[in-house]
This record gives C-alpha cells, sequence and structure tokens, in this order.
C-alpha cells in the first residue's frame, strides 16, 4: 500500500501545480516566452543538488556514463515541461490536461518492451480504467463539433513520450544504482537544462524584466509552485521503485481529475483567480469519471 501513497503524491500535488501554472502563464507570460517559468524549475533543481550531496555523498561519485544519462533523464522532464507550457499559452487548461494520458500508454509500451515488466492482467485492466476515468473527465459535453488542433495534439505528445522516457532511465538507473545518486543526477540535467536557456542573451533579458516588474509576486508564487512539483516529483520516482512503471504512469495520468477538484473550490472560493464548470451535467460525468478511477485503483493496488 505504501507505493500507492507515493505513486498518489505526484498527481495531487500536480493537481494544485497546474492551477498555479495556468494562473501563472495567464497573468504572466500568456504572450511572452515560457523559458523564465523553466529557469525557476532549473534553480530548484540546482538549489536541491548540495542537500543531496551533504546526505549522500556517494552520489557524486557515480561514473561518468551512468551520471551522464541519469542527467539525460532530467533534461528531457525540462522538455517534456517546456512543451507542456507552450501548449498552455495558446490552449485552455482543460483542454491540455487530457493529453497527460498518452504518458501512462507510453509507459506502459515502454516497461513492457524495455524493462520487461509484465501487469497482471488485474493490474492492467485497472491502469486502463485510470486512463479511461481521467479522459472521461476530459470530454467537453457541450461542444457539437471537434476540432482536431495539430499543434496541440504534436506539443502534448512530445511532452508525454519525454515524461515516460525520464522516468522508464530514472527506474532503471535508481533500481541498478539508488535513488538519491539518480535523483541527484537527474537535478543536474535538470540545472543544465536552465544554464542552456541562460546562455542566450534573449533569455537573460526576459528574465531579468519579468523579476524587476513583478519581482515579489512571480518569486512567491512560482516558488511555492516549483517546491510542489519537487515533492510530487520525489514521490512518484520512489513509487517507480516500488510498482511497474506503466501502472505509476497510469496513476500519474490522474492529475486531471485532482487538478479539477481544485479548479471547483477555486471556482467556488476564490472565483477571481479561475472558474470550472460545475453544472448539474458537467458533476455527473466528473463523478462517473471519479468512480472509474476509484474502481481502477483498487484493481492495480490488488
Amino acid at each position: 500500500m505504501s507505493w500507492l501513497l507515493f505513486a498518489f503524491s505526484g498527481p495531487v500535488l500536480w493537481g494544485a501545480s497546474f492551477q498555479i501554472d495556468k494562473y501563472l502563464v495567464e497573468k504572466y507570460f500568456k504572450h511572452g516566452s515560457v523559458s523564465v517559468l523553466m529557469v525557476f524549475t532549473a534553480f530548484i533543481g540546482l538549489f536541491t543538488l548540495p542537500f543531496i550531496w551533504f546526505f549522500q555523498p556517494q552520489a557524486i561519485k557515480a561514473a561518468w556514463p551512468a551520471a551522464s544519462v541519469m542527467a539525460i533523464s532530467g533534461i528531457l522532464y525540462m522538455g517534456a515541461m517546456y512543451f507542456y507550457l507552450m501548449a498552455l499559452q495558446s490552449e485552455e487548461a482543460s483542454t491540455v490536461a487530457p493529453f497527460f494520458q498518452f504518458a501512462a500508454i507510453f509507459g506502459f509500451v515502454l516497461g513492457y518492451l524495455v524493462l520487461g515488466e509484465k501487469p497482471s492482467v488485474t493490474q492492467l485492466a485497472g491502469g486502463l480504467m485510470i486512463v479511461a476515468g481521467s479522459i472521461l473527465l476530459s470530454l467537453r459535453l457541450d461542444r457539437r463539433k471537434t476540432k482536431v488542433k495539430s499543434r496541440l495534439v504534436i506539443l502534448m505528445l512530445l511532452c508525454s513520450l519525454m515524461i515516460a522516457l525520464s522516468s522508464l532511465i530514472f527506474k532503471f538507473f535508481a533500481v541498478q544504482d539508488e535513488y538519491w545518486t539518480t535523483t541527484f543526477w537527474n537535478f543536474a540535467g535538470q540545472a543544465a537544462f536552465g544554464a542552456a536557456l541562460l546562455a542566450t542573451a534573449a533569455n537573460r533579458v526576459r528574465l531579468y524584466k519579468t523579476l524587476r516588474s513583478n519581482t515579489g509576486a512571480v518569486l512567491a508564487i512560482n516558488g511555492a509552485n516549483e517546491l510542489i512539483n519537487l515533492g510530487g516529483g520525489l514521490g512518484t520516482r520512489y513509487a517507480l521503485l516500488l510498482a511497474p512503471l506503466g501502472i505509476v504512469q497510469a496513476i500519474s495520468s490522474t492529475t486531471l481529475l485532482f487538478a479539477l477538484l481544485f479548479g471547483i473550490l477555486i471556482s467556488i472560493f476564490l472565483p477571481k483567480l479561475g472558474r470550472e464548470e460545475i453544472g448539474a451535467k458537467h458533476l455527473l460525468q466528473k463523478t462517473m469519471a471519479i468512480l472509474l478511477v476509484i474502481v481502477g485503483v483498487m484493481l492495480v493496488n490488488r
């Protein structure tokens, strides 16, 4: 049962972070570059390195070939977040979020092909029910016409694939070596991605202008958001040591569920910060989706 708690720490915290991302992009980065937000994420990774090294000195002694691949896991994660934020700039949050379900599908395939993970039929059915429930949450019942947005699809498929690949690399090395060693080099990769962004003069100018005009708000809100993301990421990565990649990715796909729950609470208590559809028809849809997810979790945990 403990692995399930760690696995769910990700989607719960990411659901909260999703609403913060939505607010930050809408208020400060709607028409600018999302690179500045990525720099903050990289800073958090850089900030954690001394602490991991202090408590786990052996982390820095990993062989360079292995350390380099571990760092690629962090770079892939940052790339995934970059595509996600780009999609969030031009689309509604409720339109972007459902595409994260593809990470679970990629996770099942990669876990089987690379790690030889073979979930039981019951666990597989549970994982698919979790994904189905999350997809049901994404359906827009009031829309008569459906239009495929190729840019959104491409961005979020790349994002989901990178998330699955990052998780695959992390699990491969964390199981063979050690959790904190792998985490150390994963964060080093994130920091390297941020350094590459700051190597561009245009990004340095954007960062300076953003901090100069909205110093307190951007630092406080984004700082809290990155700490929430950090907690979710550490919990989910630890769950990868205890359960199949595809199952953990399936549980991670419930992020949309928690994002919607937080969205409903914001709509009720803080409507100025955001609104969620809470009519009878939409509540029925969400209740059915939540029931699917609950049954799926029960099957996965068997």
